[in-house]
């Protein structure tokens, strides 16, 4: 009985609230009183800056707003009559205002049962157009009439494509494009059911609903939501159940764009801002950058899984951190609530996920990691961390109930323990005729450190500097046959600029007469000084700066033979161009092309590409010499892996391994492109006693390599004019009959 009289008294009031919206419409429909819908009709939304790959991927977005402005017949049918199944299930029959689900929710508030709101889709994009979100009865009565006005001047498919677009869906994304990017990585029109229920689920609480914040919360949503498609007949029985049983893999804050190109996408933020203002972000430009996708994939797994491998080999450092485990059941809400909870503070890094020990033994651990799963991992699998199993293990290193540790897929399937590496690398790479950035990894994990090491971090580039040094020695007539002594050496302080200095070779060996082309390929440290003594650090000064070097950051001194200078490895990937191209400047550059929201095209990148306008800074006769001894470093020397691997001739480049192992390093090149990788901790310290260039870092470039040259057929290097062979080796006559060095032998 006290429910039909809730009914009763509901309908009774509804029906007069209807009577009197009627009569206030009436009345102010005519007055100033309510805004203009130009602001709807002429839809103009901030539009965010996006960052392009050259063939047109996405890999950047930045603004307030995240949207992407989308035609109503571009959504698909899912994913609208998901929205109206849950919002506003009468959307079509109505006119803005829905009597009978005021008077439902009103029943369903006076019974107590629950809040439940009576907003229709049009009341909605009134209130996101014109009004605030505050709880006042004005507020409500303004929020109406305008629904009434607005459907008076609108069709339904232009008030519900103004709602699918300005609508906020959380992770800053307006809009359910944005949304379907953001969360799942797809256009909108490619949603499946169950993605459009899960996203259709967002605009009551996108906070609340959240997939990548609380995934549980929001898969209840939308199992309810796909329940409403199926009793609306939206949706067959055999829909319904497909779509109930899909696995969604939603791509949260860690993976938001198909192709890792962080680094990239901020530095041409930068770009942007200092060409056009703060003001970029709303304007919905689209820049396409030099970046390929190829090289970008490439640059980036092959620099992790450099990193990856070298903090395996250095062992397991202890868990990231504990936390108590409630004693309930593991799969109860508690347990779960408790575990997420524990990972917030824990992001996954891509494959790289955070969890809880749940059990751990010798053997076998079992760990509740971020995804919500519950894995077990055995044998193999926990190798990497055996002393920190073991009952003995120091209390900060033991992995125990409770210790937040780190897993990652296994090859073959499965997972395995590992850990974030404490080790900083990068990788770049350049079209070598015309300066073009092909890729750019500036570090392990952008969002763990946003520092660019391969633009701003300014290193020792050790023996990889050398190339320079020789091709200055080259135009004071030393050959490749030039026999120099790899033989001891003493300095005072007066020379080196600081300390006496007893300059030794890596392997503290020393094997005497050599020729040039031995000692590069040999990285022989005790032959460059001798070179460097011979044609004058203050020369060898000068001359680097025709490849882009600073020579305040390259002090004239003995120790510049050995690379004690700073280089970036940007600046060391020009460097090497020069001698990939055969001695052009190229300058380099990030930005292709840039174009505004209605396609106009306002800036076009026109480089001077070496076949016009690039800068010659080194004789052709000269590259083509040096370019052979580091053909030579890759045939014979400390990268000779490089060609045993690729497969190829028409490789070159240089290792470089700093004094106690502080920075390793690999600059090579084919004549299209050069790259440059780099590895070392950002507060300098040993990378270990063994580590060198050639076993940490040229791995990592072999690997970039063998993709972005994969296809390209291999090139082989015209000879100059005034280059002869003379007894094997390459000469330049004309350099050999002026030399100006002093004898080298002794």
């Amino acid at each position: 009985m006290k429910k039909l009289l809730i009914i009763f008294a509901a309908l009774g009031l509804s029906g007069l609230i209807a009577a009197g919206l009627l009569g206030a419409y009436a009345v102010l429909i005519a007055t100033p009183h309510l805004p203009s819908l130009e602001v709807v009709k002429d839809y103009r939304p901030k539009v965010p800056l996006r960052i392009f790959t050259n063939e047109g991927i996405l890999i950047g977005e930045f603004g307030e707003e995240r949207r992407n402005l989308t035609p109503i017949n571009n959504f698909p049918m899912a994913l609208k009559n998901a929205v109206i199944a849950i919002e506003d299930d009468r959307f079509y029959e109505h006119s803005g205002v829905d009597l009978q689900g005021f008077a439902r929710a009103l029943v369903a508030n006076l019974s107590g049962r629950f809040n439940q709101g009576a907003s229709t889709i049009t009341m909605q994009v009134a209130r996101n157009f014109f009004l605030s979100n505050e709880k006042k009865l004005s507020r409500k009565l303004y929020e109406i009439l305008l629904a009434f006005k607005i459907e008076q001047n609108l069709s339904k498919d232009q008030i519900l494509e103004l709602y699918m677009n300005q609508i906020y869906l959380g992770q800053r994304s307006y809009g359910f494009a944005s949304a379907a990017r953001i969360y799942f990585g797809k256009n909108v029109a490619d949603l499946t059911i169950a993605e459009s229920a899960m996203l259709a689920g967002l605009p009551k609480a996108p906070s609340a609903y959240n997939p990548v914040v609380n995934f549980r919360r929001a898969k209840i949503r939308q199992e309810y939501i796909l329940q409403r498609m199926r009793d609306l007949k939206y949706i067959s029985p055999e829909q319904y159940a497909t779509a109930m049983l899909e696995e969604l893999f939603v791509r949260g804050l860690g993976r938001e764009f198909e192709l890792h190109a962080e680094f990239v996408s901020e530095n041409a933020r930068q770009l942007l801002i200092a060409m056009y203002g703060e003001n970029v972000y709303q304007q919905g430009l689209n820049v396409y950058t030099t970046i390929k996708k190829v090289d970008q994939e490439a640059s980036y797994s092959s620099l992790r899984k450099g990193i990856m491998d070298y903090d395996f080999k250095h062992g397991y450092r202890g868990p990231e951190g504990f936390v108590t485990v409630p004693n309930v059941a593991i799969d109860s809400k508690e347990m779960k609530r408790a575990l997420d909870d524990a990972l917030m503070d824990h992001p996954s890094s891509d494959e790289i996920l955070a969890g809880v020990v749940l059990k751990s033994s010798i053997n076998e651990v079992k760990v509740f990691i971020s995804t919500g799963e519950v894995v077990v991992m055995q044998g193999e699998a926990v190798k990497f961390a055996k002393d920190a199993l073991s009952p003995s293990a120091q209390p900060k290193m033991k992995i125990s109930v409770g210790s937040i540790v780190r897993v990652m897929p296994k090859v073959g399937g499965g997972w395995q323990i590992t850990q974030l590496p404490e080790v900083e690398g990068a990788l770049i790479s350049v079209d070598t005729n015309s300066g073009a950035i092909l890729s750019m990894t500036g570090g392990f994990d952008f969002k763990r450190n946003q520092f660019n090491h391969a633009m701003m971090a300014e290193r020792q580039p050790g023996s990889s500097f050398k190339p320079f040094l020789y091709a200055a020695g080259i135009e004071k007539g030393i050959m490749p046959r030039t026999i120099v002594n790899d033989g001891p050496l003493s300095f005072s302080g007066v020379e080196t600029g600081g300390k006496a200095w007893e300059p030794k070779n890596y392997d503290g060996k020393m094997e005497g007469l050599m020729s040039v082309r031995t000692a590069l390929a040999k990285s022989k440290n005790l032959v460059s000084v001798r070179i460097m003594r011979a044609i004058g650090p203050h020369y060898v000064q000068d001359f680097i700066q025709r490849f882009g070097f600073e020579p305040e950051k390259n002090p004239p001194y003995l120790t510049l033979a050995l690379g004690a200078g700073s280089a970036t490895p940007l600046q060391m990937s020009l460097g090497y161009s020069v001698f990939a191209n055969g001695g052009y400047e190229i300058q380099p550059y990030l930005i292709d092309r840039i174009v505004d929201a209605k396609g106009n095209v306002l800036f076009q990148s026109s480089p001077n590409t070496v076949e016009e306008g690039a800068k010659r800074v080194l004789d052709a006769r000269t590259a083509f010499v040096l370019d052979s001894l580091l053909q030579e470093v890759t045939k014979s020397g400390t990268a000779a892996s490089a060609r045993g691997r690729l497969k190829r001739s028409d490789i070159a480049g240089k290792t470089g391994t700093t004094n106690d192992s502080h920075d390793a390093w690999f600059a090579g090149y084919n004549p299209k492109v050069a790259a440059v990788v780099w590895v070392g901790f950002d507060k300098p310290r040993s990378l270990g006693a063994t580590e060198t260039g050639g076993g940490l870092a040229l791995p990592i470039w072999i690997n970039y390599m063998a993709r972005a040259l994969q296809g390209l057929p291999e090139n082989s290097r015209e000879i100059p004019s005034g280059v002869v062979l003379e007894d094997g080796d390459w000469v330049i006559p004309e350099f050999k009959e002026h030399a100006k060095y002093s004898n080298l032998t002794d």
